[in-house]
């Protein structure tokens, strides 16, 4: 079957967050979310759930719940328990329900950064503390876990650790050697793991995904693994995500901690979740190589028009990690919005301030050369203006 990537959807009138933030001028390339239409299979289950015109309190099936279970010994030989699921609205939330319910009052947590904000806000909000260790760059240009600073940077209060596993923003999967190079750390420590494993569908390279869990009995006693169809199949809106948590102890005190304060999934959530996982394949399969066709024309971008921007390797997820630090920016988020392209500032995922741009390559190539395009023109304006004191010329183009 063949799906339409190229296709240029107008979202702007249909209550998006991601193109309701900017004026109609501004490429939105901010937010986690793709601009494609689903998986036809999603919409096809979408349509048999609404035909039925009764939206009451939703439960998971038996079905939905096979589901899962059968994915995760599908794509990555994990063998799980239906009893293990943990059903929640958002990994958000199940990163904040880790912290409240896994760690007391003054504890810390430890994240590695660059990393997603809610990593760094989620203790914050439960009164905890979050202890940032930076990851390392490689000669290869790869980001990696610095064990020396993660072991200095621990505290007798230190009680977990947040890992980000395929990363946001910069796109690493992790190999098994180092995610067991990372368990036996943790073991040794008596850490608990909450293990952001949302982006794993969304490999581009031949690497497989290692879930944390699944290295050994004794590290998935100790693991939260958060997944969900949400990103690889566009679905965010519908709030259907889960915690696999195979320890018993664990599991129950992470359902107590959430019970009366975080709301049921969508009714519709788990008719899709399970339409994804079992019939989605060939549209996902489709849907990465797209992705990395995607992620190439940048980097084949950057090397003839933008040779000073450097984009990290992106193993997996459609998020292009950018070092712009030769162009002086002191703020480059705001400097290419201001210039039609809404990216978002390394300086919100905790990197050296000035140095970085997010960029969101889920969209139809049309935008994504028109976005580059705008942001060689600022550039390239920038360093116009400064030898000769003349505004910027600001080139809006219609993208419908």
């Amino acid at each position: 079957m063949q799906f339409n990537f190229d296709i240029v959807l107008d979202r702007r009138f249909f209550g998006s967050r991601k193109w309701s933030k900017y004026p109609p001028e501004i490429i939105p390339m901010w937010i986690a979310d793709m601009d494609f239409p689903t998986a036809p299979v999603i919409v096809e289950a979408l349509h048999r759930r609404v035909d039925h015109p009764v939206f009451g309190y939703g439960v998971v099936t038996n079905s939905t719940n096979a589901a899962v279970v059968d994915y995760c010994a599908r794509r990555y030989g994990w063998a799980i328990e239906a009893s293990w699921i943990v059903w929640l609205p958002g990994l958000v939330t199940g990163l904040n329900v880790s912290a409240a319910t896994l760690s007391s009052p003054g504890d810390s947590i430890v994240i590695h950064t660059p990393v997603y904000p809610p990593f760094m806000s989620a203790p914050r909000n439960q009164g905890r503390e979050t202890i940032e260790v930076p990851l390392t760059v490689a000669e290869d240009g790869r980001y990696q876990i610095d064990f020396p600073a993660f072991e200095r940077a621990l505290t007798p209060r230190t009680t977990q650790v947040f890992l980000c596993n395929p990363h946001n923003p910069v796109s690493r999967v992790f190999s098994r050697i180092e995610l067991t190079q990372l368990a036996e750390f943790c073991l040794h420590h008596n850490l608990i793991v909450t293990s952001d494993e949302i982006h794993c569908d969304l490999i581009l390279e031949k690497i497989p995904h290692v879930p944390f869990a699944s290295l050994a009995t004794e590290v998935a006693a100790r693991t939260i693994t958060l997944m969900a169809p949400s990103k690889t199949y566009n679905i965010p809106g519908l709030c259907c995500s889960f915690a696999i948590i195979p320890d018993l102890k664990l599991r129950n005190t992470y359902r107590a901690g959430f019970t009366g304060l975080v709301p049921e999934v969508n009714v519709l959530g788990y008719p899709v979740c399970e339409a994804a996982f079992r019939d989605g394949e060939p549209w996902r399969q489709a849907l990465v190589s797209y992705l990395r066709a995607n992620r190439d024309f940048i980097a084949s971008f950057l090397a003839k028009h933008l040779p000073e921007t450097k984009m990290t390797p992106c193993e997996a997820t459609y998020l292009a990690w950018l070092d712009v630090s030769a162009y002086s920016l002191e703020n480059p988020g705001q400097f290419f919005e201001q210039h039609g392209v809404g990216l978002v500032d390394g300086g919100q995922y905790s990197a050296t301030p000035g140095h970085f741009v997010r960029l969101n390559f889920g969209c139809p190539r049309r935008l994504l050369e028109e976005a580059l395009q705008r942001m060689t023109r600022a550039l390239a304006g920038r360093w116009f203006n400064r030898a000769y004191n003349f505004s910027a010329l600001r080139v809006q183009l219609p993208l419908w």
